[in-house]
């Protein structure tokens, strides 16, 4: 079976004085349907592996081919085409839209995807229906609880059919027991077939995956065999 993410010898470095080497001949295969999660302390090189796997940063050396291309060569525009056709993106601070309804926050990315016009409120119902939120679709973000709000942002993420989904810490601002139901969903979303990569500071939570990675000063480490 052929990988979904595959980085291969990724080093991402930034220039000093002095220089930084946040990511250092990173490895790392995903396939299809797998649920991963790295977890890491704050300054191991997370957020950059994040922004790499999802096309909002390049490397300095090695590869990265996602479903089978090879991305280094793509220009900004075909990245944003790949990200929008191919990536969901849920982040600590659910980066919605304040004086937008929850469901025309959950329809825009599909103007980007490149969804019908027709299909659009359709699939933004359907996917609020799958994270148990179809009673809230008027409301505006304001008016909902954390949990709500972080339901909302991954309705949002898998609108657009993405094949992976990738969770940059998105229970940092839950309190234990939304947190429980939040990855609760995003197992039973895994279990539909959605490929899940996870990234987070809470070992209690990197480990409800069925694989983790750890990383440290930049370089990873195997905790739970693929």
């Amino acid at each position: 079976m052929s990988a979904l993410l595959e980085l291969r010898d990724i080093t991402r470095s930034f220039p000093g004085p002095p220089e930084v080497q946040a990511l250092k001949g990173v490895n790392l295969t995903v396939q299809a349907g797998e649920y991963i999660s790295i977890v890491g302390p704050s300054g191991s090189g997370k957020s950059t592996m994040l922004n790499i796997l999802g096309l909002l940063d390049r490397p300095t050396v090695g590869e990265y081919e996602l479903a089978g291309t090879l991305t280094g060569h793509l220009d900004e525009n075909a990245r944003a085409a790949v990200r929008a056709r191919r990536l969901g993106f849920v982040f600590q601070s659910f980066h919605l839209l304040p004086r937008r309804s929850v469901l025309e926050n959950v329809m825009l990315p599909m103007l980007y995807s490149g969804a019908p016009r027709e299909e659009r409120e359709p699939r933004a119902r359907a996917a609020l229906e799958r994270v148990g939120l179809s009673h809230r679709v008027t409301f505006r973000p304001n008016l909902l609880s954390g949990g709500e709000r972080q339901r909302v942002a991954i309705a949002r993420a898998i609108v657009t059919r993405p094949s992976v989904l990738l969770a940059d810490e998105p229970t940092g601002n839950l309190d234990q027991t939304t947190t429980g139901e939040i990855m609760t969903l995003f197992e039973e979303l895994n279990a539909d077939g959605l490929t899940l990569v996870l990234i987070t500071h809470d070992l209690g939570v990197a480990e409800r995956a069925r694989r983790t990675v750890r990383i440290a000063e930049g370089r990873l480490t195997e905790l739970t065999p693929a």
